[in-house]
C-alpha cells in the first residue's frame, strides 16, 4: 500500500481528524540512516506526525519543523515538512540500542529522555510561529498531545506507532490525531473520550491492515464521519548541490580559504537524506569568488 493520509471530520464538524499509513517512508528513512530499531520507531513516529501536521498547513510554501532534545541516549530527533504531504527527517545517534521496556515494547522514551519539544511553522511572515514544551513521556505522541493542549488550546489525541519485523524492517507504521474545535459539545468529547480510552494501541491496528479510512471509522464511525481529502505522503529531500554551494559560501571566505589551502577536496553531508556532496579545490576556489565576505 502507498503511503497517505486522510482528513475528516465527524460530529457536524466537531472533531477533525487526520489519519496516516506511513510504512514506506519509513522504511526509507531507516535504509538511508541505518538506523537501530529504536532509533527506527523514534524517527517514524515523528515523520509520521510532521508528515500530518503538514498537511494541516494552508499554504504551498508552508514549512514545519518539529525538533525534539533529550537527555537520552538517542541526543534528539528533527523532522521537516511541508503542506503537500512530503517529510524528511533524522535522528542524532541512529545507532542507539536499549533493551525493552518493561511492556516489552522499544523504549523510545527512554531512549530520547528528558527534554523539550519545539514546534516551528514558517508561514511566510516576517517571524515563523515558534512553540516549545516539556516533554512529557519522550514518547512522542503523548508529548505532542500535551503540546496542543498547552502551545495551541487545541484538546487533541495523537498516536503513533512502528512496528518492526525480526529482520529490523519496518512492519507498520502510522497514527492519527483528532482535534475538538472549540464548539464541541459536552455529549460528543464524552462519546470520544470514552473511544480513545478503549483503544490498546495504534500498531495493533495498523498490524491487522487497518487503512487510515478504517482506523477513523473505528474510532468516529458512530459520530458521523467523512472523509474529505486524501494526501499522498513520502520522504523526500530537497537538497542539491547547489543548495549546499550557498550553504559553503554563507561560512565566509576566511573559511573558504583555509579549505583551500588545505589543497584538499571537501565532503559535506545532508543530515536528512544522508546524501554526500564533494567540492573539488577548483570548485572552492570558484566559491570564494562568490563569497561577500
Amino acid at each position: 500500500m502507498t503511503d497517505y493520509i486522510v482528513r475528516a471530520s465527524a460530529a457536524n464538524n466537531q472533531i477533525r481528524a487526520f489519519a496516516a499509513t506511513s510504512k514506506n517512508l519509513i522504511e526509507h528513512a531507516r535504509t538511508i540512516h541505518n538506523t537501530s530499531p529504536i532509533a527506527t520507531a523514534a524517527l517514524g513516529r515523528l515523520l509520521t506526525a510532521g508528515a500530518m501536521m503538514g498537511v494541516m498547513m494552508k499554504g504551498d510554501k508552508d514549512l514545519l519543523t518539529l525538533q525534539i532534545k533529550g537527555n537520552g541516549p538517542i541526543g534528539g530527533v528533527t523532522v521537516t515538512a511541508n503542506s503537500k504531504g512530503t517529510v524528511k527527517g533524522y535522528v542524532y545517534n541512529p545507532q542507539i540500542m536499549l533493551p525493552a521496556n518493561p511492556q516489552g515494547k522499544l523504549d523510545v522514551g527512554g531512549a530520547i529522555g528528558e527534554g523539550m519539544l519545539t514546534v516551528i511553522k514558517d508561514l511566510g511572515l516576517k517571524e515563523p510561529y515558534v512553540g516549545q514544551t516539556n516533554l512529557v513521556s519522550g514518547e512522542i505522541a503523548e508529548d505532542l498531545t500535551y503540546y496542543y493542549a498547552t502551545s495551541e488550546q487545541v484538546p487533541s489525541s495523537v498516536a503513533l506507532g512502528v512496528l518492526m519485523n525480526k529482520d529490523n524492517t519496518v512492519r507498520c507504521g502510522g497514527g492519527f490525531i483528532l482535534q475538538l474545535m472549540p464548539f464541541a459539545e459536552d455529549e460528543v468529547i464524552s462519546k470520544l473520550e470514552e473511544k480513545i480510552s478503549g483503544l490498546k494501541g495504534i500498531t495493533g491496528l495498523l498490524d491487522k491492515g487497518m487503512t487510515p479510512e478504517m482506523i477513523l471509522d473505528h474510532l468516529l464511525g458512530d459520530l458521523g464521519m467523512e472523509i474529505l481529502e486524501k494526501y499522498p505522503t513520502g520522504f523526500e529531500c530537497n537538497c542539491s548541490k547547489e543548495r549546499v554551494e550557498k550553504a559553503v559560501i554563507s561560512i565566509g571566505k576566511k573559511d573558504i580559504k583555509e579549505m583551500i589551502d588545505d589543497n584538499k577536496p571537501i565532503e559535506v553531508n545532508c543530515h536528512f537524506c544522508n546524501e554526500h556532496y564533494i567540492f573539488t579545490v577548483e570548485e572552492l576556489k570558484e566559491i570564494y569568488s562568490k563569497a561577500s565576505r
